[in-house]
């Protein structure tokens, strides 16, 4: 598998991502996005993965975990696991390690990152990172969960089909969506 990390992530106009262990907004039709994208696959012999940290995962609804089709990995230190269909590694480097095993590599399309702050820091530096869907909320929320700033050296903004470049609207909220790709590949 020619790995290949995709950061997804909404933010408030100060780059908020979170509140008390949730979301600071309510957007279904981002969400859908957010589903949409995490879970399209060109072969459909394969899954992507999704890899969070273990407050992301506690912050998921019970009843929509593990997120359905899609190959859930979450980082902990302490838990040893979270029942099928749901791999707990140490850190970020050992989950990118086991997905280019052989037998997980070859069953993986994509590989994305939900979250939360200290897990997107990680990966926007990491060397496999190769973009960020990033929606940007028109709007600034209290929140005490940040998205760290995208290096502009490093990243710029491109064009994805898969991806609207209109205005998108709900319950009174505005947002866009913005991709962003390393401008060098390491």
């Amino acid at each position: 598998m020619n790995l290949k990390l995709n950061i997804i992530v909404a933010v408030s106009e100060n780059m908020g991502i979170g509140l008390n262990g949730d979301l600071p907004w309510r957007l279904r039709k981002e969400m859908a996005h957010f589903a949409k994208l995490t879970k399209h696959t060109q072969d459909p012999q394969k899954k992507n993965a999704v890899i969070m940290g273990r407050k992301t995962w506690e912050s998921i609804p019970a009843k929509n975990r593990p997120l359905a089709g899609r190959l859930n990995i979450v980082l902990s230190r302490h838990i040893q696991e979270l029942g099928d269909d749901v791999l707990v590694r140490r850190s970020l480097e050992d989950a990118l390690s086991c997905l280019q095993e052989e037998s997980l590599g070859n069953l993986t399309e994509n590989v994305w990152v939900i979250g939360g702050s200290s897990v997107y820091k990680e990966a926007l530096t990491s060397p496999f990172c190769h973009r960020v869907y990033l929606t940007r909320v028109l709007k600034t929320f209290e929140c005490d969960a940040f998205f760290p700033e995208i290096p502009e050296d490093s990243f710029k903004i491109v064009r994805d089909s898969a991806v609207s470049e209109d205005i998108q609207e709900e319950d009174g909220i505005t947002y866009k969506y913005q991709v962003y790709q390393r401008v060098i590949d390491k």
